[in-house]
C-alpha cells in the first residue's frame, strides 16, 4: 500500500489537472490548492500521527519565503522583461509592414510566393521579438488580406500565418528558452545556441512544404496575377536593404550572447534599446507608443511572473510531500532505458499541450521530470530543445493552442475556426517531423553549442 504522503501527492496533481477546468486563473490555482494540501497534509500529520513525509510543520513550509527571494534575486530573470519589451517596440517600429510589402514584390509572382514571404518574415520576427501574440497578430493582420485576395486557400492561408508566427517561442531570443534554462539550471546561451539551428530549418521545411504545394496544387496557392507589378532588381535590392534594421537587431542581441560580449540579461537591455531605435527611425516612435508598449510589458511580465510564484509554491509542496520521488519511482518503474525515457517525457509534454499553455508546462511539469533526465545521464541541452520543439506543438493544438485564438482575432470575416484547425493539421505534422529528426541526430542541436563552447 501506498504511504499516506503519496496520497497526498497524487491528490494534489490530480486535483489541480481536474480545476483547470473551472477556468480560473492558473496563478491561483497553483496557490490556493498548494497551500490547502500543505495545511491537510501538517493537520492529518498532528492529529493522527500519519506519516506525511517532510510537510511537518509550518515551519517547514516556511522555507519557500527562501524560494521567492531567489527568484527575485535571479539576473538571468531581469531578461524577461526586455525580451518583452524589445518585441513588442519592434511591432510598433513598423519594420514588418516595409519588409512585408517589398517580399510581396519578389515572390508574389511565384506559386506559393505569398506564403514564402510570410515564412521569412516570421523567421525574421521571431529571431528579433520572441513574442508568439505580437507575431502572429501582426503577420494576420498584414498577410491575410492580400492572400484571401490572391485567392489563396483559407485553410492553408491560416495555418501558415499561425505556424510561422508561433516560430518565435523557439527561434532565439525566446523567453521559454530563458525560463527552461532557470528551471533546470543551465546556459541560456547554450540553450540559444541549440535552438538557432532546429528553429531555422523548421522554418525552411515550412518553405518546403508550401512550395511543394505549389506544385502539386497550384490553385491553393496561387502566384499573384499576370498584370501585376513586374519584377525588376531594383524591387530586389530594396526588399534587402528592408531586412538590414531587423538582421542587425538579431545580430546586436544574440551576436552580443553567442561571442560572450553581453550576457543575456544585458544582451536583452540591448535588444529594448535597439527596437526603441528602429521605431524612432521609421517615425513610429512617440510619447502614447512608448506608454502602451511599457504597459504591455508591465501585464505580460506581471502574468509570466504570478504563474512564477503559483509554481513555484505547488513544486515546494509536492516535493515536501514526496512528489518529486513519486514521479521518479513511477519512471523508475517503468524499466526504460534512456531513449524510452525521453519519448514518453515527450508524449507527456504533447499531450499536456492540448489542456496546458507553455507557461505551465514549463514551470510545473518539467522541474519534476527533468530531475529523472538527469539521473540517465542524457545531455541536457539536447533534451531541453526537444522539450521547446515540442511545446511549439502547444500553440497549434486545440482546445489550448494559443497562437489559434491570436489568429482568429485578426483574420478577415470569412475565415472560420474551422479552417484555421484544418490549417494547422500540415504544420503540426512538420513540427512533429522535426522531432523525430533532432532526436535521431542530436548533433542538429548539439553542433552549434559544441563549436562555440566545446560541449554541448
Amino acid at each position: 500500500m501506498l504511504p499516506f504522503y503519496e496520497f497526498l501527492a497524487i491528490g494534489l496533481m490530480v486535483t489541480f489537472i481536474l480545476a483547470l477546468f473551472t477556468g480560473y486563473p492558473v496563478a491561483w490555482l497553483l496557490g490556493i490548492l498548494s497551500l490547502g494540501f500543505a495545511a491537510l497534509g501538517i493537520f492529518l500529520g498532528d492529529q493522527f500521527g500519519l506519516d506525511t513525509f517532510l510537510m511537518t510543520s509550518w515551519a517547514k513550509f516556511s522555507g519557500i519565503v527562501d524560494r521567492f527571494d531567489a527568484i527575485m534575486s535571479n539576473w538571468v530573470l531581469v531578461s524577461l522583461p526586455m525580451f518583452v519589451y524589445m518585441g513588442l517596440m519592434l511591432d510598433r517600429s513598423g519594420v514588418a509592414d516595409t519588409m512585408m510589402r517589398n517580399f510581396v514584390k519578389v515572390f508574389g509572382g511565384i506559386k506559393g510566393g505569398l506564403g514564402l514571404t510570410v515564412i521569412v518574415i516570421g523567421i525574421l520576427l521571431a529571431a528579433s521579438t520572441g513574442i508568439v501574440g505580437a507575431s502572429v497578430v501582426l503577420l494576420a493582420v498584414l498577410s491575410m488580406p492580400i492572400m484571401l485576395q490572391n485567392n489563396y486557400n483559407k485553410a492553408l492561408a491560416s495555418g501558415v500565418v499561425a505556424a510561422s508566427g508561433t516560430l518565435g517561442i523557439l527561434i532565439p531570443p525566446s523567453i521559454m528558452l530563458v525560463l527552461m534554462a532557470d528551471q533546470v539550471s543551465v546556459s541560456v546561451g547554450d540553450l540559444f545556441m541549440g535552438a538557432l539551428i532546429p528553429g531555422v530549418a523548421l522554418g525552411l521545411l515550412y518553405m518546403v512544404f508550401v512550395i511543394i504545394v505549389g506544385f502539386v496544387r497550384p490553385d491553393l496557392v496561387p502566384p499573384r496575377p499576370a498584370d501585376a507589378e513586374k519584377l525588376t532588381a531594383r524591387q530586389v535590392g530594396i526588399a534587402f536593404l528592408s531586412t538590414l534594421p531587423t538582421f542587425g537587431l538579431i545580430l546586436l542581441v544574440l551576436g552580443s550572447i553567442f561571442f560572450g560580449v553581453a550576457t543575456p540579461t544585458e544582451a536583452s537591455g540591448l535588444g529594448a534599446f535597439g527596437a526603441i531605435l528602429l521605431a524612432a527611425a521609421n517615425r513610429k516612435l512617440s510619447w502614447s507608443v512608448i506608454r502602451q508598449v511599457g504597459i504591455e510589458t508591465t501585464l505580460t511580465t506581471c502574468f509570466i511572473f504570478a504563474i512564477f510564484i503559483g509554481a513555484t509554491v505547488f513544486a515546494y509542496v509536492l516535493r515536501l510531500i514526496g512528489g518529486d520521488e513519486l514521479i521518479a519511482e513511477f519512471f523508475k518503474g517503468l524499466g526504460l532505458g534512456p531513449t524510452g525515457l525521453v519519448l514518453v517525457v515527450l508524449l507527456v509534454v504533447f499531450v499536456a499541450g492540448f489542456f496546458l499553455d507553455w507557461f505551465e508546462i514549463v514551470l510545473i511539469i518539467l522541474p519534476l521530470l527533468a530531475p529523472v533526465i538527469k539521473l540517465a545521464g542524457l545531455d541536457m541541452t539536447w533534451f531541453l530543445i526537444l522539450v521547446a520543439l515540442m511545446l511549439q506543438t502547444s500553440f497549434l493544438t486545440p482546445p489550448v493552442g494559443f497562437s489559434l485564438f491570436y489568429l482568429k482575432g485578426a483574420v478577415p470575416k470569412g475565415v472560420t475556426i474551422r479552417d484555421i484547425y484544418i490549417g494547422v493539421i500540415p504544420f503540426v505534422l512538420l513540427q512533429m517531423a522535426m522531432v523525430a529528426l533532432c532526436f535521431m541526430f542530436p548533433q542538429v542541436i548539439l553542433w552549434l553549442p559544441q563549436q562555440m563552447y566545446g560541449g554541448g
